[in-house]
């Protein structure tokens, strides 16, 4: 593990434990967004620390490339692997989930290499299985150093589009587009389906 991958993953468990996000309960909005859009069972890519595999305990699998991400998700009991661990495990067959979560992940990328990337992982997607794309919207991308490119709801469109999805709907969340220019938690949705061949 590298130290870039120890503080990158640390900094999220720091930034997630300041006391008015506990007190106030802010990602509570966002636990009952992804609990909506009723996803089945879910291969978060890119799973971080864990937070979303939390908000859909019971009906999700991560898988990330931090090592200490892995681990710190995995402290807290939820089912989160490396790549190479994901691939060796019970989880890796083809069309074993219903959906794919792309969770504030492109946008530490390319466009071309995120198309790459949400291809390289569609074969564990059922036929008609569902892909949610979420990236931040201005604020959010300009919070944080690691982010490589913006990529707004044509980017991802397009990014969708190329990997061989189709788009069903994008959506501004959890405020309404105006917003992402200042309020840095508001997100760009796209949620596409996977084609039968």
């Amino acid at each position: 593990m590298s130290k870039d991958e120890a503080s990158y993953a640390d900094s999220r468990l720091r930034a997630e434990s300041v006391w008015w996000k506990r007190l106030l309960d802010v990602q509570r909005p966002y636990r009952a967004h992804l609990r909506r859009l009723k996803l089945g069972l879910v291969l978060e890519v890119g799973c971080g620390i864990g937070r979303n595999l939390a908000h859909l305990r019971g009906s999700s699998i991560g898988v990330d490339r931090d090592r200490r991400a892995v681990e710190i998700a995995r402290g807290r009991g939820l089912p989160a692997f490396t790549l190479d661990e994901l691939r060796g495990s019970q989880w890796a067959v083809p069309g074993r989930f219903d959906s794919l979560l792309f969770s504030h992940v492109l946008e530490h990328m390319t466009a071309r290499h995120a198309t790459e990337f949400v291809r390289d992982h569609l074969e564990l997607l059922r036929t008609g299985g569902r892909v949610v794309v979420l990236t931040p919207q201005e604020a959010g991308f300009r919070s944080d150093r690691t982010h490589v490119e913006f990529l707004d709801f044509d980017k991802i469109e397009t990014v969708v589009q190329r990997a061989g999805l189709v788009r069903e709907r994008r959506y501004s969340f959890p405020f309404p587009r105006f917003a992402g220019t200042l309020f840095k938690y508001n997100e760009f949705v796209v949620v596409a389906r996977k084609r039968a061949l």
